[in-house]
């Protein structure tokens, strides 16, 4: 029968099927390729063994997850305030991996999140806003993880376990610390988790993303760096040069989009570092 894997712990697998969750192990020529079970897999298995890994649409390395439909970025609009190269490393690599970033900004009494949001949906990003004075905003968030497998992520402080408490109070999660349903606190990168929501919507839990290095999700080449800013590969007129990296090129009609204020500083200077150390991890 078909199942998903919902919990990695070490070499033991728990699988949700049509007749039920099931306890599960691997075949062994799974570890002689090379390949390894996760949350999210989609997988076959008999007398309790998975002897099929379906075709992934996206692999997340650390933490290991697979077929995730979308990242949600919580941030606060202060307190603590954005990160925006981390922001837009972790952006670059949802790109990359065909994965849909969403922004949720919190604390929006505090302080006005309205000119990050207007930048990141300048660049493609959906932007929400979260105001628990208006259950509306609460409702957006949940309505969006209908029928989908996400993770949240974002720095201590932002209002994660909040808003996870706003959308499912089952949850019951103690604000300002781990996550007692989840697990959290207790994970390492080889266990995943995937909680079901009411409506069907999946949360994974993802330890270790506050920690982000890009190099640990995806190697992102010189070459493809560009794709992943899409409003970098918005701009119609051409650069001069067919194979312009959008640094010190002359006539790269990037940097004067940049200039034009069409493309928001804070983003190339993203790019940039990122293409700096593309370049570098190339030649090395």
């Amino acid at each position: 029968m078909e199942g998903l894997i919902i919990k990695a712990v070490g070499g033991l697998y728990t699988v949700e099927s049509p007749s039920g969750v099931l306890s599960c192990k691997a075949r062994g020529i799974f570890r002689k390729q090379g390949i390894s079970p996760c949350t999210g897999d989609r997988v076959t298995v008999a007398d309790d063994v998975i002897t099929e890994i379906h075709p992934r649409k996206n692999l997340l390395i650390r933490p290991p997850l697979a077929n995730l439909d979308q990242l949600l970025f919580v941030l606060a609009a202060r307190d603590p305030a954005p990160n925006l190269q981390l922001l837009d490393r972790f952006l670059a690599v949802c790109v990359y991996k065909e994965i849909t970033p969403v922004l949720i900004f919190t604390k929006v009494d505090l302080a006005d999140a309205a000119p990050y949001a207007e930048s990141y949906r300048a660049s493609g990003f959906p932007v929400l806003f979260v105001d628990y004075g208006r259950p509306e905003t609460v409702a957006a968030v949940y309505d969006l993880l209908a029928g989908k497998i996400s993770a949240f992520t974002g720095n201590s402080g932002v209002g994660k376990s909040t808003l996870l408490n706003a959308l499912d109070v089952s949850l019951n999660l103690e604000t300002g610390d781990i996550s007692k349903k989840l697990g959290r606190g207790r994970h390492t990168t080889r266990e995943t988790a995937l909680y079901t929501l009411p409506h069907g919507g999946r949360i994974a839990d993802t330890p270790g993303f506050s920690t982000f290095e890009t190099d640990a999700y995806a190697v992102i080449a010189p070459e493809q760096l560009s794709d992943c800013f899409p409003e970098i590969g918005s701009i119609e007129a051409p650069c001069r040069y067919a194979d312009c990296r959008h640094m010190k090129e002359p006539g790269c009609a990037v940097r004067e989009a940049v200039k034009a204020g069409d493309i928001p500083r804070s983003r190339y200077e993203s790019y940039h570092v990122m293409m700096l150390e593309a370049l570098a991890r190339k030649q090395y």
